[in-house]
């Protein structure tokens, strides 16, 4: 969703999303990028009116059903004291989750990206412990305004990237499978909804990919979900008919 203070129109649709999960779902899994940044739970000091509207929604829905939430490339500084106010629950990445349908691996799907190296370089800079240690001891206002650096910083390399180093690495895909045993996964990220079919090892597999969501953008509003029940993965699409 890459929730913000300049998406009214996401929000929007997250907040009526939620209301409808909470009213329809057994389980919702927001599996990482809830937020376009998030920098450290003390945001919740002085939150702004989005993130009260954020809190207040994931607070009301995790009142109703389990709520899960993981931490994307995003946003995985999430910790415990953003789980305690809004009621959900930390997933792990990547999770082993069980549906009426069968096992499916669910994951951010960034890890899988593995041919991005300067990319994966960076992930593990960040997600190492002393780095976190480092950053969070910093004001609120400097890790806010290194986060917003990051970001353009991320959009000009994206312009200069192929489009296929930018994409799961196939081979990334299988051995996460095999890992865990399972021939189905799910993941975000990429930006590049749809089901993927392949064999591996003589078995039939299957990787959904998850939408991302922009209703602000006037040129390409999109959103969406995937529900999960006894008849297998179904797509959601909430954008507005063009």
């Amino acid at each position: 969703m890459h929730l913000g203070p300049n998406g009214p129109a996401t929000l929007e649709a997250f907040l009526a999303f939620l209301q409808g999960a909470a009213e329809g779902a057994s389980a919702l899994l927001l599996p990482g990028d809830v937020f376009d940044a998030w920098v450290g739970d003390d945001e919740l000091d002085a939150p702004a009116p989005w993130l009260q509207e954020v809190v207040a929604g994931l607070r009301a829905a995790g009142a109703r059903i389990p709520v899960y939430l993981a931490g994307g490339n995003r946003d995985f500084l999430m910790g415990g004291r953003l789980a305690e106010a809004t009621g959900t629950h930390r997933l792990p990445a990547p999770a082993l989750i069980a549906t009426d349908a069968g096992k499916f691996l669910l994951s951010h799907g960034d890890e899988l990206c593995t041919d991005d190296v300067e990319y994966q370089q960076f992930r593990a800079m960040v997600r190492d412990p002393q780095w976190q240690a480092q950053f969070l001891a910093q004001p609120l206002a400097a890790r806010q305004a290194m986060a917003r650096q990051l970001r353009e910083r991320s959009m000009a390399e994206k312009s200069r990237k192929a489009a296929d180093i930018m994409d799961v690495n196939q081979q990334a895909v299988e051995a996460a499978l095999r890992a865990h045993g399972v021939t189905r996964m799910i993941h975000g990220h990429t930006h590049r909804p749809g089901r993927d079919v392949f064999e591996m090892d003589g078995r039939r597999c299957e990787r959904w990919v998850l939408p991302d969501w922009d209703l602000d953008d006037p040129a390409d509003p999109r959103g969406g979900w995937l529900e999960i029940d006894r008849d297998g993965p179904a797509y959601h699409d909430i954008a507005p008919e063009r």
